[in-house]
């Protein structure tokens, strides 16, 4: 899958210029390219994983009460479930390094692994989704890791979706700023109309400017403004922030930028010797979090080599998915409904056509077509 993406970066310009005559039909179409995201944020989770049985002390071990970790009856006797390792993997947005609650997930995936066959089987829960927060109030599901981190997150997923995760691997992503500083920075095709956000967004990183173009701030990071449009070598802070542009387009184009950006470091990252790897990794292992203790990172391990990526999809599924405002929540992403799109997770994860819903989920369902109207 990162082969495609780089084969596709000669198109991107083309597709990025055309969004401001995209269709609503087009614009669904748009929540695909989330996944081609997410599928390189598992590979490299899956990558970092590995590494931490190297260097485990370089990670942050929040150990989560496993206790409070809730999954109902209906998933307790699931026979479907069966083989199979589910994890939540968040990436969060930290400017002060936490990897804990405080933190919006800016990225939910669920990575199901069978454990006979090595298939991976990856889902993206939109971060706007408009469900349970594992504590019977309702909101965009990204607030349940800012209330009460990965244990809540987890509970959350739980609770919606009829799963029995137990553990987590949260990614930092100011880790993306020294990656493509020590790969020696990503070609990256500016449009003139991301100029100005990209830039305002260096600055709301570092802090203000004296000169309006250059300066160092005290962490020792360089801000350089990028002043024209076209193809061209962005360091790491200039990447970050063009990741981070909302202002052009909705929020699946940001998606396609941060895919952009990924793409370009996939690409680079297949020359780069073994010591510039090391590098990498000994840079982002610091903003990496897990509940997973040595031993089961190597029992998830032991058929790395035969992992393969079976399937990638988003929830809610593009075809029971609406956009909408929902009170003083805003706009959120909304399940249509989600008692039907639970049955299809469980279809594409565990092959079971026929799962039952536990009524826990039914009852869900039924809050959030009240709430949202659909």
């Amino acid at each position: 899958m990162a082969s495609k993406n780089v084969n596709t970066k000669g198109k991107t310009a083309v597709r990025r210029k055309k969004k401001d005559q995209s269709t609503a039909k087009g614009r669904r179409k748009k929540n695909k390219i989330f996944l081609f995201v997410l599928e390189i944020i598992l590979l490299v989770a899956l990558l970092a994983v590995l590494y931490i049985v190297l260097k485990a002390e370089d990670v942050e071990k929040i150990t989560i009460n496993k206790e409070n970790i809730e999954f109902n009856e209906t998933v307790e006797s699931n026979e479907s479930l069966k083989g199979y390792r589910n994890i939540a993997l968040f990436g969060v947005d930290s400017r002060d390094g936490s990897l804990g609650k405080g933190n919006r997930s800016d990225t939910i995936m669920i990575a199901s692994i069978n454990m006979d066959t090595g298939d991976v089987k990856l889902v993206s829960v939109y971060r706007d989704t408009y469900l349970n927060l594992g504590n019977d109030t309702y909101n965009k599901c990204n607030s349940a890791y800012a209330q009460g981190g990965p244990e809540q997150a987890i509970n959350m997923l739980n609770m919606n979706l009829d799963l029995n995760i137990e553990d987590y691997v949260t990614v930092g992503f100011t880790g993306l700023t020294e990656t493509v500083d020590a790969l020696g920075g990503v070609e990256i095709d500016v449009l003139e109309s991301e100029i100005r956000h990209l830039n305002n967004y260096q600055i709301s990183m570092v802090g203000t400017t004296t000169d309006g173009k250059t300066f160092v701030a005290d962490e020792g990071k360089d801000y350089t403004a990028v002043s024209h449009a076209g193809r061209q070598t962005l360091n790491g802070l200039q990447a970050t922030a063009y990741c981070r542009v909302r202002q052009i387009g909705d929020d699946f184009a940001r998606a396609e930028r941060q895919r952009t950006v990924l793409a370009a470091i996939m690409e680079k990252a297949q020359d780069a010797d073994p010591a510039t790897l090391n590098k990498i990794l000994d840079r982002v292992l610091p903003n990496v979090s897990t509940s997973l203790d040595v031993d089961e990172m190597i029992q998830v391990l032991g058929k790395i080599n035969d992992y393969r990526i079976a399937a990638t999809e988003g929830f809610p599924f593009d075809d029971s998915i609406a956009t909408g405002t929902v009170g003083s929540k805003g706009s959120c992403v909304i399940p249509v409904d989600l008692a039907v799109n639970v049955q299809k997770l469980h279809n594409l994860l565990f092959e079971n056509s026929e799962y039952e819903l536990s009524a826990e989920v039914q009852s869900y369902s039924q809050k959030v077509r009240t709430d949202t109207g659909r």
